[in-house]
C-alpha cells in the first residue's frame, strides 16, 4: 500500500533545502548526526523498494495562495496560514502494512525539531 508522508516544520529551524538545524548551541556534529540520521533511513527504504517520490518544498515566504473572493479570484503572497508550521515537503512510501509506514514516519529525526508529520494513505 502506498503512503504519503507529509513533514509540517516551523521554517525557523531550518534551512532549506538540506533542514540543516540551526538551533542556539547546535554544534556541527549535532548538525552532521541529524544528517547522517536522515540519509541512513532514505537510503534503508530506497534500497528496500519502498521510497518513492520525494519533494522538499521551498521557502514559505515565496508562495503564492489563490482563493475565490466572491465571484473573483484573488491571489497573495505567502501561505497566511493561521500556524507556525508549514508544509515542508513530503515523500511516498510503498509498505506492506500501516504499521510499516508508521515505523518509518516515527524514524524522521525532524520530529525532534518540532516537526508534525501526516501519513495518508494513497488509493
Amino acid at each position: 500500500m502506498k503512503y504519503m508522508i507529509l513533514v509540517y516544520s516551523n521554517p525557523t529551524v531550518w534551512e532549506h533545502p538540506l533542514f540543516l538545524h540551526h538551533e542556539k548551541g547546535q554544534s556541527p556534529e549535532e548538525k552532521e548526526a541529524y544528517m547522517n540520521e536522515m540519509v541512513a533511513l532514505m537510503t534503508e527504504i530506497s534500497e528496500s523498494g519502498e521510497l518513492g517520490p520525494t519533494h522538499v518544498l521551498g521557502d514559505p515566504a515565496l508562495t503564492k495562495t489563490i482563493r475565490m473572493q466572491g465571484e473573483a479570484l484573488a491571489t497573495t503572497d505567502g501561505p497566511f496560514l493561521e500556524s507556525k508550521e508549514h508544509l515542508a515537503g513530503w515523500f511516498v512510501v510503498d509498505c506492506v502494512s500501516e504499521e510499516r509506514v508508521m515505523e518509518i514516519a516515527m524514524r524522521i529525526p525532524e520530529l525532534r525539531y518540532g516537526a508534525t508529520l501526516e501519513v495518508r494513505p494513497v488509493p
